[in-house]
This record gives C-alpha cells, structure tokens and sequence, in this order.
C-alpha cells in the first residue's frame, strides 16, 4: 500500500516582518512576495527585508521555508533588477512566459521556476492527457513545479475562487511523467484544504486570500491552515 505523504504548504502575499516572525515556526516550505500588479504587491526592497529576516533565523539554526517571487510576463529586465536587491529561491509564471523564457530564468538566475496552468472556474470539462501533454510537455526540463491556479483575467491567478478539482488527477498523471511538483491554488481555506488533499494529495497546496482577514495576513488562519494539511 502506497504511503500517503503530507503535501508541502506555500503561504503567498507575505508582505509583514511581523506576520513571518509569527508563522516562521509553522511546516511552511514556501513564502511567496508578489511581484506582479496586486492589492498584496511588495517592492523588491521590502522582499530583501522579510528574506533577511529568513537569513538571520536560519543563522540560528532554525529551519526556514524557501522564498518564491510571483511575476506575471515579467521582462528580463525587470527579473534581473529584482533578484539584484531580493535573491529568491524560487521564480514564479503566471502568463504565457515560453519554455526559452523559463529555461532563461533557471539558468540565469540558479532559481526553480514554477509555472502556473489558469483553469477557468466555470470549465466543467476534464481534459484530455493528450491536450495537457501538447500544452506542457514543451516546459519539460524547463520548470520544476506546475501550480493549478483559477483564471483571472487581470492577474491571471490569485483569484480566491476554486476551480473544479475534477480536472486534477489529469495533471497529476503529466507531472509524474514529466518528474515535475504538482501544486494546486485557488480559493483554498482552512475549511476545504483537507477535503483536496484527502481527494487528491497534490504535492504542495498554496494559500494567499483563504488566510486573510480584511485583505490582511490571519495568524490564526494560517495556522489552521497548516494544521489542517498536516491532519491535526
């Protein structure tokens, strides 16, 4: 019988030193800042500051979560001005970025690059691994993570309105053949993340909204959130 792992956690729009401090000690493999045109956008110069807070607790020897910039088609200019001030771990698409522009990044920068696949809420239809492996197979050797996120027509993700999760297992299949992570976003809380990852256990959840209260970070939330990935 297969071993049920427990999907890594992404917590995304950090923008308080204050809020990291609190949820720093949480099982949180991610810490995504926004980059891209959103209500929770930061500057590079504030990321350096909640990555130097990282950086000093990871001096103490306390386990840190890996830092992610969310973009949407950024230039190469304006990636290279960005992680010249804020040097991130991980560099996240959610456009029509091409797989030349993802292997730039990877390579330019020492950076994973995940990519964002917009699933319209309103599709109903499972697709076809044959039209999933034409859409992505390209991006094979190019990325290390495929993130489901809900469409947005102005930003593209980041939505807080789930998609139909029917369409998972067809993702799950083309990341297990392609040796990418298969993340899942889109209008998750701590009221429905357990119901996903029992159905489905995806390699990583990520939270942005779900964890807000009055468009700010929720400690609370957020620890619920954790604790209910975890099962607890």
């Amino acid at each position: 019988m297969a071993v049920k792992t427990v999907p890594s956690v992404k917590i995304c729009g950090l923008q308080s030193v204050e809020v990291l401090k609190s949820i720093v000690h949480l099982p949180i493999a991610h810490i995504g800042f926004v980059f891209a045109p959103s209500k929770r956008q930061v500057t590079a110069e504030k990321a350096q500051e909640l990555i130097s807070y990282l950086k000093s607790e990871a001096m103490k020897g306390v386990p840190i979560p890996l830092t992610v910039g969310v973009f949407v088609n950024p230039s190469e200019e304006q990636l290279t001005q960005i992680l010249a001030v804020a040097p991130l771990d991980v560099v996240q698409l959610h456009s029509k970025e091409t797989p030349a522009f993802c292997r730039w990044v990877r390579e330019q920068f020492h950076v994973k690059v995940f990519k964002s696949v917009s699933i319209s809420k309103s599709d109903n239809q499972i697709p076809l691994l044959a039209d999933v492996s034409a859409q992505l197979d390209p991006y094979i050797g190019t990325i290390d993570a495929v993130l489901l996120d809900t469409f947005d027509p102005i930003y593209g993700g980041g939505s807080g309105t789930s998609f139909a999760w029917d369409c998972i297992p067809v993702y799950q299949e083309w990341a297990r053949k392609a040796q990418v992570q298969l993340l899942v976003a889109g209008g998750l809380q701590p009221d429905n993340v357990n119901e996903l990852v029992s159905a489905y256990q995806p390699d990583g959840v990520d939270v942005s909204s779900g964890v807000e209260t009055d468009g700010v970070k929720d400690i609370a939330k957020i620890t619920a959130f954790v604790e209910r990935v975890n099962r607890k």
